[in-house]
């Protein structure tokens, strides 16, 4: 599962990708987390667009109060699930961050690492939305990445975020067969834990 993010100056960094950006600024948020407004990329007839939807879907058919918002979507089975089959069919978004973070299990504590590229390029992440709120699209860890958390978003290349978006194509079946870009951690302080922390510290890596 991933439940936590970074992402920095979005419209700055998507400007090749989107016509336009709706009430998104460039901001510096170091701890995106369920529930808030993030930037997502949409596709309209027009072009695509930068704009912030809740993180955290409540399905429509929903009539329990209670009910706990869905933050990530399995690739392995979203073809599957009433609650996202129709979504990676007709309203696919892709989220975009820096990195993102997962804990790693030791005896009885978790330790933090922050996750990016490579090439420290943006991250594209594949994710589908309902009315105005979007999750995010998982799938079993690459070898490395293992190490920390059997769970990993799914990353897209740049030149994928638009054939990704054209509901014409097949979306989980365009997901499994498109290249990932490589990724590199590193532990980091355990203040990320506290989703009120929000500074580029968080991103620091720890010495051992």
């Amino acid at each position: 599962m991933c439940g936590r993010y970074v992402v920095t100056n979005p419209v700055s960094k998507t400007k090749g990708l989107v016509k336009t950006a709706i009430k998104v600024e460039d901001k510096e948020n170091y701890n995106a987390h369920p529930y808030q407004d993030l930037p997502v990329i949409k596709k309209y007839s027009n072009g695509n667009t930068l704009e912030n939807l809740k993180w955290g879907i409540i399905p429509s058919w929903v009539k329990k109060k209670e009910f706990k918002s869905l933050i990530n979507a399995r690739l392995e089975t979203i073809d599957e699930k009433v609650s996202f089959k129709k979504l990676i069919q007709l309203t696919r978004c892709v989220v975009v961050a820096d990195g993102f973070y997962e804990w790693k299990r030791e005896k009885k504590n978790k330790i933090p690492y922050y996750f990016l590229r490579e090439d420290k390029k943006f991250m594209y992440i594949a994710g589908i939305y309902e009315n105005s709120q979007f999750c995010l699209i998982t799938e079993e860890s690459t070898r490395n990445v293992s190490e920390v958390h059997h769970r990993q978003p799914v990353i897209l290349n740049e030149k994928d975020v638009k054939r990704y978006l054209n509901v014409e194509l097949n979306g989980s079946s365009f997901l499994k067969e498109c290249k990932r870009p490589n990724i590199e951690f590193y532990e980091i302080s355990k203040d990320v834990n506290k989703p009120t922390n929000n500074s580029i510290s968080l991103i620091q890596k720890v010495s051992n």
